[in-house]
C-alpha cells in the first residue's frame, strides 16, 4: 500500500533532520514531513545516494537539502547539525533512524564487534545526535524527537538477538529522556515498526518459499508485510501540533503483531 498526499502546512515553517533518510523507512519518513510543509536535510553514508534522493525530492516540488552523515561518527554528526542550521536557519524536528544489523544467528555466536557497532550506532550515537542538537530545538521555544525502533524492541528474535536489546534499549532511552526534555518543552516519541518491506529487512520477507516467511506472516494479523510509507504518517502526528500532549510513548506500526514487553 502506498499513500499520495497533498503537500500541506501541518509542519509549515518546521526544520527536520532524518538520518538514514535516502531509502526504506527514514526516505518515506523524509517525504511524508516535506509533504506535510517541513523543510528537510536528507542524509546517509553515501555522497551518490544523498544527491539523487534530493534530485528526487526536489523534483516533487519539496524543500529539501542533503549531507553526507555516518552518525557513528562525531565529526559527521556535528556537521550535520552545522549543515541543517546553515541551509535552513534553525532545527525543530529530530528523526533518529540510523541503524545496524551486522550479525543474523544464534546470540551467543555474537562477537564483541558486532555488540560494539549495534550499540553505537542505533543507541550511542542517537542519544549523541540528540544532545548535539537539543540546545538548537531550544532556542527555537519547541521541538519533537522521534527514535525509529521495532517491534523486535518488545519482542527480541532468537536470530537478531543483539539488535533486538538494542531497539528495546531505545524504548527505554525514549522514556528516559522525556522528563529533562519536557522541562524543555521538547517531546520525545518512539516509532516501532512490524517488518516493513525495505532493503534492510529483505532477508526475513522477499523469499515466499521458507518457513520463516510464513511463520512470520501468520503472526501478523493483517497477514501481510507493511510498506515503508504506512510509517511516515506516525511519525508526521507525533512531531505535529496534533501530538502536543504525548512523549516518552511508543507506538507500534505492525499491522497486528503481539508485541509488548
Amino acid at each position: 500500500m502506498t499513500s499520495t498526499v497533498a503537500k500541506g502546512t501541518k509542519l509549515a515553517g518546521k526544520v527536520a533532520i532524518v538520518t538514514a533518510s535516502t531509502d526504506g523507512i527514514g526516505l518515506a519518513i523524509a517525504k511524508r514531513l516535506g509533504q506535510d510543509g517541513a523543510k528537510v536535510m536528507i542524509s546517509s553514508r553515501k555522497k551518490e545516494h544523498v544527491e539523487g534522493t534530493v534530485e528526487n525530492l526536489r523534483k516533487q516540488n519539496l524543500d529539501v537539502a542533503g549531507t553526507i552523515c555516518h552518525v557513528g561518527k562525531s565529526k559527521d554528526r556535528e556537521s550535520l547539525v552545522q549543515e541543517t542550521l546553515k541551509t535552513f536557519g534553525g532545527i525543530d524536528i529530530l528523526v533518529s533512524n540510523a541503524a545496524a544489523n551486522p550479525v543474523f544467528g544464534p546470540i551467543l555466536d555474537t562477537s564483541e564487534e558486532a555488540w560494539d557497532k549495534i550499540f553505537d550506532v542505533n543507541i550511542k550515537s542517537a542519544f549523541l545526535l540528540c544532545k548535539e542538537v537539543v540546545p538548537h530545538m531550544e532556542a527555537r521555544g519547541s521541538g519533537a524527537i522521534v527514535f525509529v525502533s521495532s517491534f523486535v524492541g518488545y519482542a527480541p528474535s532468537e536470530l537478531m538477538g543483539p539488535y533486538s536489546v538494542s531497539k528495546t534499549a531505545l524504548i527505554g532511552l525514549t522514556k528516559a529522556m522525556s522528563p529533562q526534555l519536557a522541562g524543555m518543552n521538547i517531546r520525545v516519541n518512539c516509532l516501532a515498526p512490524g517488518l516493513i518491506k525495505t532493503k534492510f529487512s529483505e532477508m526475513l520477507w522477499k523469499n515466499p518459499n521458507t518457513g520463516f516467511q510464513q511463520d512470520f506472516l501468520n503472526s501478523i494479523a493483517m497477514k501481510r508485510f507493511g510498506e515503508p510509507e504506512e510509517c511516515s504518517g506516525t511519525v508526521s502526528f507525533l512531531v505535529s501540533d496534533d501530538a502536543s500532549y504525548i512523549t516518552g510513548e511508543t507506538i507500534l506500526v505492525t499491522g497486528g503483531i503481539p508485541a509488548r514487553l
